[in-house]
């Protein structure tokens, strides 16, 4: 038996992954600068309306089937911003209570659908260290409160992929883990960004 597929932001059933009335009511993202050890970045819309329901609807509400379209769509952002080519794709993990709880990690399934449009291996380059997640916490936390180590040796080039970017620090962590481990260059691309 076929169910109708909701939207992953309002819920209407029959419309796929995303509405259309949803992708239409996506703000354009801020215009941030990169954060520290970050060459550029890359955001799908504003972290508002519709672009906060889809993220949110992907973290907290079993979104994953909108990781494919969205991730999809982050991977033709990327490019149309020029901020490839890059080596490998690779995400910045979640805790792993986080992902135990959820049944999936949303950054690496959005990483997933980035490589395969961008035609680049995706790879697991980084561990979360600690057990605290971002989300609920201020800005001055947010900015201490995350960090990763590398797995393996870093291609030169490398695109992070991450759900919200809020204050940058968890792109800027990844950056230097990567860096550490031989990234030369390090791109990070994000579904959402919060306005300034």
């Amino acid at each position: 038996m076929l169910l109708p597929v909701a939207c992953a932001a309002c819920d209407r059933v029959g419309h796929g992954p995303v509405c259309p009335r949803c992708v239409a009511a996506l703000e354009p993202p801020p215009d941030l600068s990169p954060p520290a050890g970050v060459d550029a970045v890359v955001a799908l819309c504003a972290y508002t309306g519709a672009g906060r329901a889809l993220a949110a609807g992907l973290k907290f509400g079993n979104g994953r089937r909108a990781a494919a379209p969205l991730g999809t769509a982050l991977g033709r952002a990327v490019s149309a911003a020029g901020a490839g080519p890059v080596d490998a794709v690779t995400w910045a993990p979640t805790t792993v209570e986080r992902r135990r709880r959820r049944g999936f990690d949303q950054s690496r399934l959005l990483a997933g659908a980035v490589g395969r449009q961008l035609g680049v291996p995706v790879l697991g380059l980084l561990v979360r260290e600690g057990r605290s997640p971002q989300t609920g916490r201020g800005r001055a936390d947010r900015l201490v409160g995350v960090s990763f180590r590398a797995r393996r040796a870093s291609p030169p080039v490398v695109l992070v992929v991450d759900d919200v970017r809020t204050t940058g620090a968890t792109l800027g962590a990844a950056a230097r883990a990567l860096r550490g481990a031989g990234a030369l260059v390090v791109v990070g691309a994000t579904v959402a960004a919060t306005p300034p």
